[in-house]
């Protein structure tokens, strides 16, 4: 649990630094690139659009971990807990706890979402994406097949062993 908290705290703190350092430019110069980066497709900027990103933690205690995070600011938006999972929020930021649904803690992106869990625009399949990343040479761990449509995940592992869910719900 120190590990996680630590890791929880370096991202917090970098958060926080690119907040500050992003202040620093001119706004309106920042939002009219992001907007541009948003509505391309993969290809166009070479980059793929992830949509809604949140971290699934694996717990011991459910309620333990309800009642810390409630004391950070996060609120309950989804789950409960006779089902041993919540999703929390605070503002943009998506923390889901999770008792017993698998090992180690999960990097999350959901495709087609934004942070509230609402359809976006324009986004890219995670079959779109599922076939960026092997032609970049990644590795997946479990692939979405590329001749159905609609709802789908792909998993792969960072260089330093996290898990990383690319999961579609659309």
């Amino acid at each position: 649990m120190k590990t996680n908290i630590k890791y929880l705290s370096i991202a917090l703190i970098a958060f926080g630094c690119g907040y500050f350092f992003n202040q620093t430019n001119s706004s309106q110069n920042n939002q009219a690139k992001l907007s541009l980066i948003q509505q391309k497709p993969i290809g166009v900027d070479n980059n793929p659009k992830l949509g809604a990103f949140s971290i699934s933690l694996n717990v011991k205690d459910l309620k333990a971990s309800q009642e810390f995070y409630h004391k950070l600011g996060f609120v309950d938006f989804g789950g409960n807990l006779k089902n041993n999972y919540l999703i929390l929020k605070n503002q943009n930021a998506l923390i889901g706890i999770f008792k017993g649904f698998f090992k180690g803690n999960i990097l999350t992106f959901n495709p087609g979402w934004d942070e509230n869990a609402k359809n976006t625009k324009q986004f890219n399949d995670v079959r779109e994406i599922q076939k960026y990343l092997k032609t970049n040479g990644i590795k997946l761990s479990a692939e979405v097949s590329d001749t159905t449509k609609g709802p789908g995940f792909i998993t792969l592992t960072d260089p330093d062993g996290n898990e990383i869910l690319i999961d579609q719900h659309r």
